[in-house]
């Protein structure tokens, strides 16, 4: 599935109307189903579904990454189900978190029935990478370039994953931005090496995806919310925003962005 499907367009431009087509992203039912149990549904792009189960379980504290059997996409006429085996002991947990309910694009805290759950507690990155002001120059515009779906459609977010020396390693899409990040996590796995980038706001939904992950730092094009702000600055993740071109703003950790031309190994 490449995620993306053309459809017949009135293009009026002018004051004059032509026939057209759009390449417009795909947006399906996705069931995350964990031991014959849905724990999720979810609105997404139907392309890197492996990725998103994995990083979903990882992201949302439901398993380790090693717990995780290989994931089987199964397409229903009505939408598509993911499905993972996790080991026995991990059931009580995922049935105290039960989120088997449908939420709209890109919703982060669907089924969350408790304030306890939204502010939950982050393991603390660990010392992470540093990264010059030329590193996040780059990441931004190597994400911006390798955003295919994007291109042909002009409304889905990326995530990337930017290591130092080597440039940006893997890029997943999806209309949701919580989509994007978790399929990126599900690609990657441990993100501590390396720097996450975002197309998107970041909010304390993201977060906490990126530092369960490991990561300690991310880089993104929009602002943070000042909840984010704080659960960044608690668990000692580095939040770099509003980076475009060589102009971004630093708002926790700043220790992890060294002057230019300094050693960042």
């Amino acid at each position: 599935m490449t995620g993306a499907r053309a459809t017949s367009t009135r293009i009026v431009r002018d004051g004059r109307a032509v026939a057209g087509t759009r390449a417009l992203p795909e947006e399906v039912p996705v069931a995350l189903v964990y031991n014959g149990t849905t724990q999720a549904v979810m609105m997404a792009t139907p392309a890197d579904l492996e990725d998103l189960g994995r990083g979903f379980t990882v992201t949302e504290g439901l398993a380790g990454r090693d717990e995780i059997d290989a994931p089987e996409v199964v397409t229903h006429e009505t939408g598509i189900e993911v499905r993972m085996w996790l080991p026995e002991g991990r059931a009580a947990a995922m049935a105290a978190r039960r989120r088997a309910m449908t939420g709209p694009v890109g919703c982060g805290l669907c089924g969350v029935d408790s304030l306890d759950q939204v502010l939950r507690e982050l393991p603390p990155v660990g010392e992470g990478v540093k990264v010059a002001p030329s590193d996040i120059a780059r990441a931004m515009a190597e994400l911006r370039a390798g955003q295919a779906l994007h291109d042909r459609t002009r409304a889905v977010h990326g995530a990337g994953f930017y290591l130092p020396g080597q440039g940006l390693v893997a890029v997943r899409e999806d209309v949701g931005r919580h989509n994007a990040l978790d399929k990126l996590i599900g690609a990657v796995g441990d993100c501590s090496a390396g720097m996450i980038v975002l197309t998107s706001r970041v909010s304390v939904e993201m977060v906490q995806k990126s530092a369960m992950a490991g990561a300690g730092v991310i880089a993104a094009v929009s602002a943070p919310t000042t909840l984010a702000v704080r659960t960044a600055e608690a668990a000692g993740l580095t939040l770099v925003a509003l980076a475009r071109d060589e102009t971004f703003e630093i708002f926790t950790h700043a220790k992890r962005v060294t002057e230019e031309g300094e050693d960042v190994a």
